[in-house]
């Protein structure tokens, strides 16, 4: 049975999905609409999906905009009235779960009228049960204990400490938390700012996720004015991107069990404490109880004495973040070394197994001697990983110059050479190719691949053999050194697109996402090494249905729902003249194939395809470029 405070929030939230949609004949007529194009399920979905907060304010008018204006993005989507205040404030009475959270906040001289700012934005959360634990470091400005003494008397729920020494934000922090009787700790900063529906939505995940043990959020900055910019819209859980940078960070939430399991702050990790906590934590639980919260609910202060300012402002942070992850390899077993990027963020290498495993290239091709011979040339001089071998499937060739160069091949040990000549299918002749691979592993390589980096295998290689890894992509350019492939993104054009393409060579793109080795849900089979017992586990690519579109991210996706995580690396770098052979859907046959494939896609795979868990439902799926989504694809509640 329905009680009275729920069935008032539901009336609320429907009544404004009404208005916002223009009144209840507007909102019939689009019902109507989506039924008719998506069926009940469509009618679902847009029940589940309000698309943001800002959805629930009347629509914005139609007229051109800047894609990446975030302050008019905020206003559209990111702007709470009374209205979705009240709402909120009913839905915290559904609630099965209210649990105390402890925010937890060193302090040490920070400017008074922050300072102030910052337990302001903690005392007006919408969601009321929390506490404020302060440690104060020995701040050698009075006004600092001024204005702490004061909000002790003004609000019960803040308490502080008062150091006697100063001992730095890790022995501060420590100092806070034996104040914490939450069952969950937040960290904020002693001048950053919370947004005041920041606890509210890390309640409702705790109740949505009963097993949840970490929580996070996506963050922006905000400068000395007031003026927020720069949002990191993050993706979910991705642990290859987790050691590339600190995607935890803000807003970071703590099961008050597990933090204290850890033993609380590491000593000697400064500048990167949270980064070493959050590094202990992972290492207590499973993957599946990292929660990922798909909005801004953190306002990190950037100002000239700020790591948000500039991640050169404070150096010693960055070697105590390379220190923490060299830390964890060892606790882990990871046979592994981080080093910090020229750009402020890591690497992670790991050491090849040993014996390093035989690796089968499979070349597929038809005619196309420059390709062919670039890519096979590059890959014999260029690459240090050994043992490999070359399998080139010749499907029909009839070019005289290009049978004369593969008979040439035979006296080349590494290379061999086998004719398929059933019709074009790029799935049926990989599939058949692997069952004549001799290697461990198998790197599929399109015949218009160049190699530009010696490492590139190895490199591919380090992260396909460990265990839990899948499928392994890499770098692609285009020969004009702007990027071809950087990760596939689902749902950009309707199926998939590449991350970042076009962007010019050197930019690191999206908070460096173009520079650091990451888990994507699918990589291109331009250039894929995966393991030969996880290729035959999940059944090769799917011939029946895929013969040569999206055939490699169908079989990405498939070995990631067999468990394991596709990987992309920027350090395995290739040229790609893309479609240089195959060429493009140019006839009537091949856009009634590929719209057979694309149909096929998304019924395999449905709401997936709009809900990438390696990109953002606040990012856009009209464009590859990490541009803001209008709107964002944002569950209201």
């Amino acid at each position: 049975m329905v009680s009275a405070k729920k069935a008032r929030y539901i009336f609320e939230l429907v009544k404004a999905q009404i208005d916002a949609r223009g009144g209840l004949k507007k909102s019939i007529r689009e019902v109507i609409d989506i039924c008719r194009d998506e069926g009940l399920s469509g009618v679902k979905r847009v029940i589940r999906m309000a698309t943001t907060l800002g959805q629930i304010r009347p629509a914005p008018g139609s007229g051109s905009y800047d894609r990446n204006d975030y302050t008019e993005w905020i206003r559209r989507y990111n702007t709470i009235d009374d209205k979705i205040r009240n709402i909120m404030r009913m839905r915290v009475e559904t609630f099965r779960q209210k649990p105390l959270i402890s925010v937890l906040m060193p302090t040490y001289n920070p400017k008074p009228e922050w300072l102030i700012e910052a337990i302001e934005s903690v005392r007006n959360q919408i969601y009321p049960n929390w506490e404020l634990c302060i440690a104060d470091d020995a701040s050698t400005d009075p006004q600092v204990k001024h204005i702490l003494r004061h909000y002790m008397v003004k609000d019960s729920r803040i308490k502080v400490v008062f150091r006697k020494t100063n001992g730095h934000i890790s022995v501060a922090s420590n100092s806070a938390l034996e104040l914490v009787t939450g069952e969950w700790v937040a960290l904020l900063d002693h001048d950053d700012l919370l947004a005041e529906h920041a606890l509210f939505w890390v309640v409702d995940a705790i109740n949505k996720n009963p097993d949840v043990r970490l929580i996070y959020s996506d963050e922006d900055k905000i400068d000395e004015n007031g003026r927020r910019f720069a949002p990191y819209f993050k993706c979910e859980w991705n642990p290859e991107l987790f050691c590339s940078h600190n995607l935890f960070n803000h807003l970071g939430v703590y099961q008050t069990a597990l933090l204290r399991k850890t033993g609380g702050f590491r000593l000697g990790l400064e500048g990167s404490q949270d980064y070493d906590l959050v590094l202990r934590c992972i290492e207590q639980i499973e993957s599946e109880q990292v929660h990922h919260i798909p909005r801004v609910l953190y306002h990190w202060r950037s100002h000239s004495d700020s790591t948000a300012f500039t991640l050169n402002t404070k150096p010693f942070a960055l070697l105590a973040g390379e220190k923490a992850l060299n830390d964890h390899f060892v606790r882990t077993g990871y046979k592994a070394k981080a080093e910090v990027l020229d750009f402020g963020m890591y690497r992670v290498r790991y050491e090849l197994p040993k014996p390093k495993p035989l690796v089968t290239l499979i070349i597929l091709t038809k005619n196309g001697l420059p390709y062919l011979q670039r890519c096979v040339e590059s890959i014999l001089l260029r690459t240090e990983y050994y043992p490999y071998e070359i399998l080139i499937v010749d499907n029909a060739s009839d070019d005289p110059a290009t049978l004369k160069y593969l008979k040439s091949l035979s006296s080349e040990t590494k290379v061999r050479v086998i004719r398929d000549e059933r019709p074009f299918s790029f799935s049926a002749l990989n599939n058949a190719a692997v069952k004549e691979a001799r290697g461990d592993l198998i790197g599929l390589i399109n015949n218009d691949i160049e190699v530009i980096s010696p490492d590139w295998l190895s490199e591919m290689v380090s992260y396909a053999a460990r265990p839990e890894i899948g499928a392994v992509g890499a770098r692609l350019w285009y020969p004009n050194d702007t990027l071809q492939h950087g990760g596939v993104i689902l749902g950009i054009g309707g199926v998939a697109g590449h991350a970042h393409r076009h962007l010019p060579r050197y930019q690191h793109g999206y908070f460096g996402r173009a520079s650091l080795i990451q888990s994507f849900s699918a990589v291109t089979a331009a250039c894929l090494v995966v393991r030969k017992a996880i290729y035959e586990e999940v059944g090769g690519f799917d011939e029946d249905n895929l013969p040569v579109a999206f055939n490699d991210v169908n079989f990405c996706l498939r070995v990631r729902e067999a468990g394991y995580r596709n990987v992309w690396t920027p350090f395995a770098e290739l040229y790609h003249f893309e479609s240089a052979t195959r060429g493009y859907e140019d006839t009537l046959e091949k856009q009634a194939r590929f719209a057979k494939e694309v149909a096929y896609m998304k019924k395999r795979w449905g709401n997936l395809l709009l809900n990438d868990p390696a990109y953002s439902p606040n990012l856009t799926l009209d464009y590859e470029d990490f541009s803001l989504a209008w709107p964002p694809r944002v569950e209201l509640f």
